[in-house]
């Protein structure tokens, strides 16, 4: 089975649509490969890297590119059952990233040492979901405050 592992067109098309100034949530479900898989050209190609080394190798080489976009990390877990939804989608790891506007979000991906970092998350996840959320202000009970 092939996973979701980069965005397609359409959806950075649609992404582009929504407004670009204001700050948005992204919330990201991953699983991870076995072993990571780089292109055969690729320094680490040969290596026995799991996909959870090679995704902590993306966060480190990422880190400058996120830091300068203004995204912060404000939620990050173990994903441990699914008690709503498919129960064949296992994720390894689950977080909340939050951008100050969209177009900082976008800034970053263009960046060139994002798109250097990138092959890493690409060589460490089997699947994943990247979901844009609008920030709320959260209320005292369930959905909108």
């Amino acid at each position: 089975m092939t996973g979701f592992v980069d965005p397609a067109r359409e959806a950075m098309a649609a992404f582009r649509d929504l407004p670009a100034d204001q700050p948005i949530a992204m919330i990201n479900l991953l699983r991870f490969r076995e072993t990571a898989a780089y292109p055969a050209d690729h320094p680490d190609h040969a290596t026995t890297r799991t996909g959870a080394e090679a995704y902590a190798a993306y966060g480190r080489a990422a880190a400058a590119p996120f830091a300068r976009s203004g995204g912060s990390q404000v939620w990050l877990g173990r994903p441990e059952l699914t008690l709503i939804g498919p129960t064949d989608e296992q994720w390894d790891l689950a977080f909340i990233a939050r951008y100050e506007t969209a177009e900082r979000f976008l800034a970053m991906v263009r960046d060139p040492e994002y798109q250097l970092a990138v092959i890493h998350r690409q060589a460490a996840v089997a699947d994943s979901r990247l979901i844009r959320c609008q920030p709320r202000v959260a209320g005292a009970g369930f959905g909108e405050g």
